[in-house]
């Protein structure tokens, strides 16, 4: 059993032992792999079997090795197994990603509950029962809490109030932690990338064509709004998962990380508009301009900018 640290110092060193949720793909898969290139244990946790599998031959690939284990954030039983098997296994633990994440596309009229719902268990209770279940052995250790977000938890985007709402709840559940955390060495931080070059979108498990079908009166304007979010995610403006993979080690590693990271100049633009915007009136303007016919309404969404105000960053992404 895991016995508390005497230690004054956070456990920040490669060699540590680390626990990283949705690892099959994605930044999941990457942070996994990059940890281990840099020295750490890595229990790297999937809930599809097949995920396993080209974890594995990634792993392979990369000469690593990886601890590959079962875990699905929304069952609890699941979590506390995992939780045993690593104290049984290691003895200790030193950090936690939280990454796995879920799609949540479409407008509340046109959701299910069941939906909704579903997108809140992974993105936000799932990092939440893993943080509470690990939270003991990350004590005793000192260790780091670090949970993959997004800028969509700083602004809400329209046809994305699912995802949004899962990942504004995950960023006030990590704030609010993070000084009391702090109390017993434990540093909690957040990654919030923009557009991210992975399969999180391809397996989000969302049929475009018929969500389109049954749009009614929001048709038009959820067309205006793919096809924004279709041209983030093009190679030659999304980012890598590597590149944020390679954020995570950072601050993984770092003596003192802060509580936040945006990982592009994009996102932390986005993230300094909200910050500055303290009516919203700004942020309602560019997520407007998402949904508006440049043709028809150029001056209408022109005439929301303050005079003399700066340029609107470029469109966010809804997905990291």
């Amino acid at each position: 059993m895991t016995t508390p640290s005497t230690s004054n110092e956070t456990s920040i060193t490669p060699g540590g032992v680390v626990l990283i949720s949705g690892a099959s793909s994605g930044i999941g898969m990457a942070s996994a792999l990059a940890l281990a290139q840099a020295g750490w244990r890595t229990i790297a946790t999937v809930r599809d079997p097949n995920g396993s599998r080209k974890l594995l031959i990634a792993a392979e690939a990369q000469g690593v090795a990886l601890d590959v284990q079962h875990l699905d954030v929304t069952d609890p039983e699941s979590v506390e197994k995992v939780r045993s098997y690593v104290d049984d296994t290691y003895g200790r633990l030193d950090a936690v990603v939280n990454n796995a994440g879920s799609a949540g596309l479409g407008t509340i009229e046109l959701m299910t509950m069941q939906n909704f719902r579903a997108c809140m268990e992974v993105n936000f209770f799932g990092a939440v029962t893993i943080t509470k279940s690990m939270f003991p052995l990350l004590r005793a250790s000192r260790g780091r809490i670090l949970s993959i977000s997004s800028i969509a938890g700083a602004l809400g985007q329209p046809f994305n109030e699912a995802y949004c709402s899962s990942k504004f709840a995950l960023e006030g559940f990590m704030e609010s932690l993070h000084p009391v955390a702090r109390t017993v060495g434990v540093t909690v931080c957040l990654v919030e990338p923009a557009a991210v070059a992975s399969a999180f979108v391809a397996n989000a498990d969302v049929d475009i064509p018929g969500m389109l079908d049954d749009a009614g009166p929001y048709r038009a304007a959820m067309e205006k709004s793919l096809a924004r979010t279709q041209r983030q995610f093009e190679p030659s403006k999304a980012e890598t998962s590597e590149a944020v993979a390679a954020v995570v080690v950072d601050l993984l590693e770092s003596a003192e990380p802060p509580l936040r990271t945006q990982t592009t100049p994009n996102a932390r633009a986005i993230v300094a508009l909200k910050i500055a915007d303290l009516d919203g009136s700004r942020v309602t303007e560019l997520t407007h301009s998402w949904l508006a016919d440049p043709v028809r309404e150029p001056a209408r969404v022109a005439g929301l900018r303050p005079q003399g105000a700066s340029p609107l960053p470029e469109p966010a992404p809804i997905w990291p």
